[in-house]
């Protein structure tokens, strides 16, 4: 009778989620900033241009477009962020662009410099599946800096 006690209870609870692996983080000091979601951060072995999944800011040295309304506010908002600190890249299923860039999540300590250009209003959300691990994050914080008209919303 315990037995069948035992495995009834095993059977009605939640199975415990089978422990995903994390994809290698990289660590590096940034180098140099490139605009509002662009950087190079130099890793132990090399450096790599850096683009921010999930985000997009506007451009400041656009091929066709020039310059956009609010590029040299985000890319000045990133520089206070990142330049010459050291950074933490979470990397997601896609781990490159078109471009060769080197797709991450930025992390300063427990800040993800992602998030918080979305959150001050410097940055949209850009959604580019497979890379979608924080878009719901993304989302919310660019409708509350919407909201609260932050950064680029102000005007």
């Amino acid at each position: 009778m315990r037995w069948a006690l035992a495995l009834l209870v095993a059977l009605l609870l939640p199975a415990a989620p089978a422990s995903a692996e994390s994809p290698p983080a990289l660590e590096g000091v940034v180098v140099k900033v490139v605009d509002g979601d662009t950087i190079h951060v130099r890793l132990p072995d090399r450096v790599e241009k850096v683009r921010y999944i999930g985000v997009n800011t506007p451009e400041v040295h656009h091929p066709t477009r020039g310059e956009e309304p609010g590029g040299r506010q985000a890319a000045e908002v990133n520089r206070t962020l990142v330049e010459g600190r050291r950074v933490r890249l979470e990397l997601d299923v896609r781990t490159r662009d078109r471009y060769g860039r080197l797709l991450a999540y930025v992390w300063l300590g427990d800040v993800m410099v992602n998030a918080e250009l979305v959150r001050l209003g410097y940055a949209q959300v850009m959604t580019v599946p497979p890379n979608v691990r924080h878009q719901a994050l993304f989302v919310t914080l660019q409708r509350d800096a919407r909201t609260a008209r932050r950064g680029l919303w102000a005007g």
